[in-house]
């Protein structure tokens, strides 16, 4: 006797051929209806033709907000983009200010020069304009002693109480460039003094050589050993000063020596407003600025410190001698 078999039969597989046929079929009569529309005469316009082609529309913007290059809204042909403000502008346009501000005013005129004014008292560094003493820099050599008497000195200053003074040697003096600034002195020991330039040594000084008041030597030593060596270098000071005005005596608004006096970083230039602008006046080694025909004597005065700060000084009438104050100081470094 034969045993069944535990194996299902397996379902017989359709063939489908009918429903193929159905579907090519529909197709051809789709793509007659298509090509009669495509060729009426009106072109297939109207709103069959709008219903046609607004699906193919959406698929296109469809694919296009899918791009990973796409992340905003399809802008309308029409519309002008708005620029994007970029992030480094603002800084970019500091650093060019900052740059700007650093560069001395004089080499501008106008606004320009009065809007650069600010930041370049805040600015600090290098000092474009300074001669032989330069700040940041040390500078060797020796150290002696001289009496003072009443304080006055090349620098013509005149006499004074500050008995923290020195002389400068004839080629760090340079034609009086090193007047009133400020250096710290410093001993091999150790000891250190700050002093104002307010004369000048003449040879046997040798360059790097300062010929300080006895009341400063004997910071730094005895005045018994006579000559130490020292380094020194410029300093920026902390004042509540501020800066005067002298005419100098004979002075008159056809002839004057103008000279400034207590400001805090050594002066690179003195300038007076004349008709055709701003003019420098050369230095003379006792300290005065002249203006030998009488141009701007009376005016506005035009200072600049070694770091290319200026100063502008209305209003200080041509008076002989007389110590004027203006109520400006250079910026500390």
């Amino acid at each position: 006797m034969a045993s069944s078999s535990h194996r299902r039969s397996r379902p017989e597989r359709r063939t489908g051929r009918v429903p193929v046929v159905t579907v090519i079929a529909v197709a051809a009569v789709a793509l007659v209806v298509s090509l009669a529309v495509v060729f009426r005469p009106d072109g297939g316009g109207g709103d069959g033709g709008a219903s046609a082609v607004a699906p193919v529309a959406g698929a296109a913007r469809a694919a296009v907000s899918g791009s990973p290059t796409a992340t905003g809204p399809a802008v309308s042909p029409s519309a002008k983009p708005k620029p994007k403000p970029s992030a480094g502008s603002p800084s970019a346009t500091a650093g060019t200010t900052a740059k700007a501000s650093a560069t001395p005013s004089g080499t501008s005129s106008g606004s320009s020069a009065a809007h650069a004014e600010p930041a370049t008292r805040a600015a600090s560094g290098a000092a474009p304009l300074a001669g032989r003493i330069r700040p940041g820099a040390a500078y060797q050599g020796v150290a002696t002693s001289y009496d003072i008497g009443n304080g006055d000195g090349a620098c013509s200053y005149g006499p004074t109480s500050d008995v923290m003074t020195a002389a400068m040697n004839t080629a760090d003096y340079e034609t009086s460039k090193a007047c009133g600034a400020y250096v710290l002195v410093r001993a091999g020991s150790g000891a250190t003094i700050t002093v104002r330039i307010t004369n000048e040594c003449p040879a046997p000084c040798a360059p790097g050589q300062l010929d300080l008041s006895h009341q400063a030597f004997t910071k730094l030593a005895a005045l018994s050993v006579g000559r130490i060596p020292v380094t020194w270098s410029l300093l920026s000071p902390s004042t509540s000063d501020t800066i005067s005005i002298r005419y100098k005596t004979g002075s008159t608004q056809y002839w004057c020596g103008i000279q400034a006096i207590g400001h805090r970083n050594p002066l690179a230039r003195l300038e007076v407003r004349t008709s055709a602008g701003w003019t420098r006046l050369a230095r003379t080694g006792y300290n005065y600025f002249l203006s030998e025909q009488g141009a701007g004597c009376g005016g506005a005065i035009r200072l600049t410190d070694v770091y290319g700060e200026q100063l502008t000084v209305e209003g200080i009438a041509v008076r002989a001698n007389v110590v004027q104050s203006t109520r400006v100081q250079f910026a500390r470094h």
